[in-house]
């Protein structure tokens, strides 16, 4: 399995604070990579920094074997075209409704006409599993999880291959969340996506992910699959993993996978 992300000795720092030190961190093709860290941990700063809207202090951010940070710019905006982010909140532009909100990079990175946009837009909604007649309606009026599924079909609207979900499941109620989980691991077996996930979900971390790695002292402190990473040595690690949270975590999805007994 190929790496598709690649960052090597990365630093951030703002001011006198120094989020990221040296960090490393690897990220395979079509896997779903949870990044779990305390607060403070700098987990949406390395998105973005990986992404292209933070430029690091110092480091490397190889995506598709190339160095973002040395690429010209449209060489680079070529690269990123291929990357879907869905940001904390949606963050969709409320003056347009949803279709609109899909379309616009069409119409912008895909040269596509505002109609031809809207009628892709509309694929992409039902893809994300919103139910028609949802196209029509502004951010405002729709409840968290319909938000975070437009958001995520505008993610999809170029085709991605690597997609970035900062906090997906934040807000939502626990039915709302598992569900959107499902999704997301939906569409990486049916679209082969790589996905890039900063959670605080325990419930999403065993459920769709095939690794987590773990922010802590400015690096990335231990990272591989969960059940690896749940028994690091770290006070944080053990307070994490095998709190009440996340036992509970822990305890339904052994019973979800769990044969049944006759």
């Amino acid at each position: 399995m190929d790496d598709v992300i690649q960052v090597r000795d990365l630093v951030n720092r703002f001011g006198t604070q120094t989020v990221h030190e040296h960090l490393d961190l690897d990220v395979r093709r079509g896997e779903i990579l949870g990044v779990v860290g305390g607060s403070g941990t700098g987990k949406s700063v390395l998105l973005r920094s990986i992404v292209g809207l933070r430029r690091p202090t110092s480091g490397q951010v190889h995506v598709f074997g190339q160095d973002l940070l040395s690429l010209p710019p449209e060489q680079r905006s070529r690269v990123e075209r291929r990357f879907g982010v869905l940001f904390q909140n949606g963050a969709l532009f409320s003056s347009l409704n949803i279709v609109e909100n899909v379309a616009m990079p069409l119409i912008e990175h895909a040269s596509l006409t505002r109609p031809e946009a809207q009628q892709l837009g509309g694929v992409k909604l039902a893809l994300a599993g919103l139910p028609a007649g949802a196209e029509t309606k502004y951010p405002s009026e729709l409840s968290g999880g319909m938000v975070k599924r437009a958001a995520l079909a505008r993610a999809l609207a170029l085709d991605p291959e690597i997609l970035f979900l900062d906090e997906p499941t934040a807000g939502l109620d626990p039915i709302s969340a598992a569900a959107f989980d499902q999704l997301i691991l939906t569409l990486r077996d049916a679209l082969g996506l790589t996905v890039f996930l900063v959670t605080h979900d325990l419930d999403t971390l065993y459920t769709i992910c095939d690794r987590v790695a773990v922010l802590s002292q400015k690096k990335v402190l231990v990272v591989g699959p969960l059940d690896e990473v749940a028994q690091y040595p770290d006070p944080w690690v053990q307070a994490y993993f095998h709190g009440p949270r996340g036992r509970a975590a822990e305890e339904a999805h052994e019973r979800e996978h769990s044969p049944e007994v006759k």
